[in-house]
């Protein structure tokens, strides 16, 4: 087993999709807590490429008899013998370990906390056995991402209470609505992704009996939703107001355009899933420079004050 082996079978790509809401996450905390950036942004790396490599790996292992009857998927590590099921757990768990060393390092209430992505990783494999909205289950591992790496900021200074305020009539909710609001966003997008991905697999799920949005509605009901998801996880970020400016709003306009673009013109495109991926992986990193400029332009942003 190499690292190339590791890479393709964990789909190292993808982190793209997550790193930089991750990134988001950190950096609203360190403007909302007026901290300078330091070594937590490592621990937070290191528990993110830790969760990711655990979710992927647990859902290699656990859909591995769904992907050996599917014929996109046959030819993945587990289904054709590339890799033994030992091994793929190997892997989950050094990644579990990845993922609790940088949650340690970080402060007690993420190590405390590190067991919710952990069932949410091991739930979502099951849920297209059972249900269409495994989508939204998948959009709620992503949105887990901005929500951490702020947490990682806001637990250090402010511990349990930058998560219990809610119930505290003396305490502000420290993460609502900002840190809410990216958080469902990205969820939101996400499942829109998701949902359009599936569309690939639409045959085999029907025969196997395999659970999607494409797969239980018509390409119109599919195209439609995705589209009306796309203006909500805009209204989102819209919501969230992490900065002021018009920088992430404008950013997170013209990607929702681009992404409802993207799919309603599908059939021109010689490869709509390499479109629909490249957009997709393109607006978490537009949204984060948009955020980065933001603060650059803000009069009162954390970098002007230091």
């Amino acid at each position: 087993m190499n690292f190339k082996q590791i890479a393709t079978f964990v789909k190292i790509e993808h982190t793209l999709f997550s790193l930089p809401f991750v990134l988001i996450g950190y950096f609203i905390a360190l403007k909302d807590f007026n901290i300078s950036p330091g070594l937590d942004l490592l621990w937070i790396l290191l528990a993110a490429v830790g969760a990711r490599g655990l979710a992927m790996a647990l859902n290699r292992i656990i859909d591995r008899e769904i992907d050996a009857t599917n014929p996109r998927t046959q030819g993945r590590h587990l289904p054709s013998g590339e890799m033994s099921l030992q091994t793929a757990w190997l892997l989950s768990a050094g990644f579990l370990v990845m993922l609790l060393l940088g949650a340690g390092l970080l402060n007690h209430v993420v190590l405390m906390m590190a067991w919710l992505p952990v069932v949410v990783f091991i739930i979502y494999p099951y849920t297209k056995r059972y249900t269409w909205l495994c989508h939204l289950w998948l959009g709620l591992c992503l949105g887990l991402a901005p929500a951490g790496a702020w947490l990682a900021i806001a637990g250090d200074v402010h511990g349990w209470v930058a998560i219990t305020g809610l119930f505290d009539a003396y305490t502000d909710i420290m993460w609502y609505p900002t840190i809410f609001f990216i958080s469902l966003g990205v969820a939101l997008w996400i499942t829109v992704f998701d949902i359009n991905y599936a569309r690939m697999d639409i045959e085999s799920d029907r025969k196997n009996g395999i659970h999607s949005f494409p797969a239980r509605f018509d390409e119109t009901t599919t195209t439609r939703t995705s589209v009306q998801l796309t203006l909500v996880w805009f209204a989102c970020f819209a919501i969230s107001n992490p900065i002021d400016g018009i920088w992430f709003l404008a950013a997170s306009g013209i990607m929702a355009l681009l992404n409802i673009w993207v799919i309603l013109a599908r059939d021109k495109f010689g490869n709509f899933q390499t479109a629909l991926f490249r957009i997709s992986m393109s607006t978490g990193w537009i949204l984060f420079v948009s955020l980065i400029l933001g603060f650059a332009f803000e009069p009162t942003s954390m970098m002007l004050e230091d």
